[in-house]
């Protein structure tokens, strides 16, 4: 009885794998969704990680503060407006998390060399989606924009600063995004893998009340860099 049902289930695994191959990667594939790009205005839905770095410039030469990254989450959604057949105005709303840690030179305790950087962000981007032409069941696009975040965590507000062991940030921050990505079209749904590059443009630092503060006052400039690996599902 088990021989019989892993011999059932191994050959629905095979059978399974050579349609879907058929459909999407075959050189004669079965044609997805042939009609579903022609709508004016779909929906969908993405998951995805990040990796958010900051870019510090400094107002004199001396040793730079480390950034350690961490891997964190995204998850959002789309709506992709058609303005031509290979253009398309997508807004992808999402909520955003990841951890940065600041190391900071010459301190011989961690508690004033160490700087944790939680970070729970709303971003809001909109941008343009450049497709090529499709090829059977594939489609790959490039994409850019600008976008706005709101961190949730800035601590943009409060009165302490690193003396206190309170590091903060801006509450709002522009950047522009550019990116690549691939629409594949499967019987029911379209998955679409994206990696995307995002460029804070202002400075993002709120500096310490003393101007000679030994966390803030060598800093010109703090601004945030991101990789983004998204999965959408439409």
């Amino acid at each position: 009885m088990k021989k019989f049902v892993f011999l059932l289930l191994l050959s629905l695994t095979i059978k399974g794998h050579a349609q879907f191959t058929k459909s999407i990667f075959s050189k004669d594939p079965i044609i997805n969704l042939e009609t579903w790009q022609q709508q004016r205005l779909y929906f969908g839905f993405y998951l995805g990680f990040n990796s958010y770095d900051f870019k510090m410039d400094y107002k004199t030469v001396g040793p730079d503060i480390q950034v350690k990254k961490t891997t964190g989450f995204n998850v959002g959604l789309v709506a992709d407006l058609k303005l031509q057949e290979y253009i398309n105005l997508r807004f992808e709303p999402g909520l955003y998390y990841t951890k940065r840690d600041l190391f900071y030179p010459n301190f011989t305790t961690e508690n004033d060399a160490l700087r944790e950087v939680n970070s729970t962000y709303i971003h809001f981007p909109l941008l343009l989606k450049f497709s090529s032409l499709r090829t059977g069941n594939v489609r790959p696009y490039l994409l850019g924009g600008l976008s706005a975040t709101l961190n949730l965590s800035s601590n943009s507000k409060s009165l302490d600063d690193n003396l206190e062991q309170r590091f903060r940030v801006k509450a709002w921050t522009p950047n522009y995004e550019l990116g690549f990505g691939i629409d594949i079209f499967s019987e029911y749904f379209i998955l679409s893998p994206s990696i995307r590059g995002v460029f804070g443009l202002n400075d993002e630092l709120i500096r310490d009340k003393d101007p000679a503060s030994p966390w803030t006052g060598n800093i010109e400039s703090m601004k945030s860099r991101a990789i983004f690996i998204n999965f959408t599902f439409h």
